[in-house]
C-alpha cells in the first residue's frame, strides 16, 4: 500500500497538504502560533511549546520505530556535522530570537491572520534562504563540514538496540512534562 502511494507525486502533495493544514490547526489550538507564548517560553515564562514540541518528540519517536519494525517505514538520516549544527542553530535562533516564531509556528500564525508573522517571518525566511544558498558553497568548503559525523544516529553511537535509547528517553522526556505540569509552568 504505501510502495503505491510513494510512487504517486500528486497523492504524495495533497497528502503532504493535509498534514499541513492539520499542524496548523493544532498548533494554533494549542497556543503555540501566539507570539505572547512564543516570547513566553523565550523567557522561560510559558511552557505551552515545550509542552507541545517534547509530546511531538515522543510520539514520533516510537510512532516511526514502530512502523520501522513492522516494515512500513526506513529511515533515511541525513548526514551531519558540528560546524551545519552550530550554523543551522545559530540561524534558527536568531531568526527565532527576533521574530519570536518558528517556522512552524509562524506559519500557522500566517495561517490565523498575523501580519507580523506574514510578512516579517516569510520575507525574513526567503531573504535569509537566499543570503544562505548564496554562501552555501564557500561554507560547505569551510565551516559546515567541520565535525562531520555523517548518518550517526544515537543508537548507532551506543551500540544499542533503538529501543534501548527510545524507551528511557521517552520516561524520562514523560517525567519531564508531568514536573512541568505539576510546577504550573
Amino acid at each position: 500500500m504505501l510502495k503505491t502511494l510513494h510512487s504517486k507525486n500528486g497523492i504524495q502533495l495533497g497528502l503532504g497538504l493535509l498534514i499541513g493544514i492539520v499542524f496548523g490547526f493544532l498548533l494554533q489550538k494549542g497556543g503555540a502560533t501566539k507570539y505572547d507564548v512564543i516570547i513566553g517560553q523565550l523567557l522561560l515564562a510559558d511552557f505551552t511549546v515545550v509542552k507541545i514540541m517534547l509530546s511531538a518528540m515522543v510520539t514520533g519517536m516510537i510512532g516511526v520505530y514502530l512502523l520501522k519494525g513492522i516494515g512500513m517505514a526506513q529511515l533515511h538520516p541525513k548526514p551531519g556535522s558540528f560546524g551545519s549544527v552550530v550554523i543551522g542553530g545559530l540561524i534558527f535562533g536568531v531568526g527565532f530570537g527576533i521574530l519570536g516564531y518558528c517556522p512552524g509556528t509562524m506559519a500557522g500564525a500566517v495561517g490565523q491572520g498575523s501580519l507580523d508573522a506574514l510578512f516579517g517571518g516569510i520575507a525574513g525566511m526567503l531573504i535569509g534562504a537566499g543570503l544562505f544558498s548564496e554562501m552555501y558553497p564557500k561554507l560547505e568548503r569551510g565551516i559546515l563540514n567541520r565535525g562531520y559525523f555523517g548518518e550517526l544516529t544515537w543508537p548507532q553511537l551506543l551500540k544499542v538496540n533503538p529501543w534501548g535509547v527510545i524507551i528511557p528517553v521517552a520516561i524520562g522526556i514523560t517525567a519531564l512534562l508531568f514536573w512541568i505540569d505539576k510546577s504550573g509552568l
